[in-house]
């Protein structure tokens, strides 16, 4: 077989798998080189191959490291290392002497005069093109290995500077309380735990995720993605609003229950740009457009202010507050209108939940009536 044909037929199979060009012929050159051992070479060799990408022609070499008698065991050296003699901390950087690998320092100045130790010293092989059925067999196994590889490289590669950003697949099946998704060139793999609650997913539905971790397996690697990871919202808003995008409008902080409801504090340092009209969009279009992607969670978008008093009665939105007292203890007393009330707290206190993640305080909410009665409610989050 003429393995100099190899060439075209890995470098079409590298371009659909995206793989570089020298790494193809790095690929190349490690299969004809275990070629040329299995067929023309002795036991303990180390065969370097080289091909020109243009004309496919092919140069071989033996390499040899280059050592003197100080850095080669002795007969004791060699039995007393097989009995456990000698503590590994204390080993010399010695070798066992094989011909076929070293080569002596005084040899290798015959061949290249200006040798230093430690060198690899490349010596000519013949040049061989055809191989054997066997030879063959073993420059496919070595190619298939070494695409393998490569491919796993590029997955993990990509993926890493993927994590932390959104990408988008489709489910392509589920295994347990496991959702995988072809992202394209790998599976991403959705978790039970990052899965949100009450979502229906089924077979060649299309989603976005957010790329939690990469993992290094020895499958390789696993790309582990999130729908509840609050940065979801984030990275939808980006997608949505190109203020958030440029960074001309910040999402300062979020506070999620996945799958129900989301409150997004917004901040912008220009003037001229209103934060929550940049966020929520023409006719509410763009915080629309997100809260589709995220199966009709409920988002509130309020405005984030560094006066605490101010941000916590932003946080509680829909509700309109009367007052909020902050006290030494890390907890803010607001006062609503009495009809406020229920609105403040939420559904199961939600509201006043989301709005203690969101700002950081721990909040009681308290109303007052029209005959300036308190009502007070305290929640414990």
């Amino acid at each position: 077989m003429d393995l100099k044909n190899f060439a075209s037929a890995i470098t079409q199979l590298a371009e659909e798998k995206e793989i570089p060009k020298k790494k193809v012929l790095e690929i190349i050159e490690a299969a004809i080189a275990s070629a040329y051992k299995k067929e023309y070479g002795e036991k303990g060799q180390v065969i370097k191959a080289v091909m020109d990408p243009k004309t496919g022609e092919l140069s071989f070499w033996q390499l040899k490291l280059v050592i003197d008698e100080s850095m080669v065991l002795t007969e004791e050296e060699i039995e007393d290392l097989k009995q456990g003699k000698v503590d590994k901390d204390e080993e010399v950087k010695k070798v066992k002497f094989n011909p076929e690998r070293h080569l002596l320092l005084k040899d290798a100045e015959e061949i290249k005069p200006d040798v230093v130790l430690e060198e690899e010293l490349e010596i000519p092989l013949p040049s061989q093109t055809s191989f054997g059925r066997i030879a063959a067999q073993t420059a496919k196994q070595v190619i298939l290995q070494k695409l393998k590889e490569v491919e796993r490289e590029s997955v993990l590669d990509e993926y890493k500077n993927k994590q932390g950003e959104i990408v988008s697949g489709s489910i392509q099946r589920i295994e347990g309380f496991n959702i995988f998704v072809d992202l394209g060139k790998t599976l991403g793999i959705l978790p039970k735990d990052e899965q949100t609650p009450r979502e229906n997913y089924r077979i060649g539905q299309r989603i976005k995720c957010y790329v939690l971790r990469v993992d290094e397996t020895s499958k390789g690697p696993v790309i582990v993605l999130s729908r509840t990871n609050s940065n979801l919202i984030t990275k939808l808003f980006e997608l949505e609003a190109p203020e958030v995008s440029s960074g001309s409008v910040q999402i300062k902080a979020i506070a999620r229950e996945p799958g129900s409801r989301s409150k997004v504090a917004v901040h912008s340092e220009v003037e001229e740009i209103d934060p929550i009209g940049s966020v929520v969009g023409q006719k509410g279009t763009r915080v629309t457009a997100v809260i589709s992607e995220v199966n009709g969670e409920k988002i509130d978008v309020i405005e984030y202010s560094e006066d605490p008093v101010k941000f916590i009665s932003n946080a509680l939105s829909p509700a309109k507050t009367l007052e909020v007292d902050l006290t030494d203890d890390g907890r803010a007393v607001v006062t609503v209108p009495e009809d406020q009330l229920s609105l403040a707290i939420g559904k199961d206190g939600q509201n006043v939940r989301l709005a203690a993640k969101l700002t950081g305080w721990k909040i009681d909410v308290k109303g007052l009536s029209s005959d300036n009665t308190i009502v007070e409610v305290e929640e414990d989050n």
